[in-house]
């Protein structure tokens, strides 16, 4: 057999090995590779909250039984969700999950652009800063609750007074953590970018800005929670519709079943902007990896 024969042997001798030998490994990745709920679960995390409620709802359902306390107290996940089909029924959830929707995003993104505004203008002069900065010191610590009450006096019990109470809760920690960031900013980067013949606007918009992006995200986040507590206090005083409402009305009527159905359709609501914050955080940041968990190879 000629040097050619020989190599055309070879040549389909590693062809038909390879050909058998391809479905096993694809099988095994296909066993290694996890079910579309897997994937649904893991990417979600919603296993914590469905084992939650499964508590709840045993929990609930000895507590009929054995009278730890009164059952009327903490009703099951199963009672709420049939309370709560008829009360939706009625048409006040939409009303309310509507009205409270359009007061948070009205005075979240209000107070992240004022804050983002003036974050720019105190991190470019310092004397704004100098000025600003013990006013935010003296009125940013000073809580939601207790200027609910001057808002009201001095705006009415509209919707305005609402939003700006958020825009203001929003404020504070938004303007905080982004200062923080444009003062976080490596003076290397500056340098370099200086060194190369940047301009002073194109320093701001592809140095300090990208670099200040990571900590207003952090800032909206923490602020987020702060919005929807002042949202639920503004609601709870001179509102006529809104989640607080429902637990005011609930209150006063003795309805647990409407608040625990009230505060449960906020945790959601929460979640689901917090869950689109992050989404916009892996969009923005989709270049930054790093930590622990990035560090150690599996």
């Amino acid at each position: 057999m000629n040097g050619a024969n020989l190599s055309t042997v070879k040549e389909a001798g590693a062809g038909v090995q390879a050909i058998s030998s391809a479905p096993v490994v694809s099988k095994q990745a296909r066993s290694k590779r996890p079910s579309a709920i897997s994937r649904f679960f893991q990417k979600y995390n919603i296993l914590p909250s469905i084992l939650f409620f499964v508590f709840w709802e045993l929990f609930s359902q000895v507590n009929e039984t054995a009278k730890f306390f009164n059952p009327n107290f903490l009703p099951a996940p199963s009672v709420l969700l049939s309370e709560g089909w008829e009360l939706a029924k009625t048409g006040i959830i939409t009303d309310s999950l509507i009205s409270s929707t359009i007061r948070i995003a009205l005075g979240f993104v209000i107070g992240s652009a004022a804050a983002v505004l003036l974050g720019v203008i105190m991190s470019k002069f310092k004397t704004v800063e100098r000025w600003f900065s013990p006013i935010l010191n003296l009125v940013g610590p000073i809580p939601t609750l207790a200027l609910l009450p001057l808002f009201i006096i001095w705006f009415g019990i509209g919707e305005f007074p609402k939003v700006l109470l958020i825009a203001w809760t929003t404020f504070i920690p938004v303007l905080v953590y982004t200062l923080d960031g444009f003062k976080s900013v490596p003076s290397t980067l500056i340098r370099s970018a200086l060194s190369l013949g940047a301009s002073e606007r194109q320093i701001f918009t592809r140095v300090m800005l990208p670099s200040a992006i990571p900590n207003f995200l952090v800032g909206a986040q923490v602020s987020l929670g702060l919005s929807f507590s002042a949202l639920i206090v503004s609601e709870m005083m001179g509102a006529k519709s809104g989640l607080g409402y429902i637990i005011v009305d609930a209150r006063n009527y003795f309805k647990i079943s409407n608040m625990f159905i009230a505060i449960i359709l906020i945790g959601l609501e929460y979640s689901l902007f917090s869950y689109l914050l992050k989404l916009v955080e892996r969009r923005v940041m989709a270049w930054r990896k790093g930590g622990l968990r990035d560090a150690i190879e599996k």
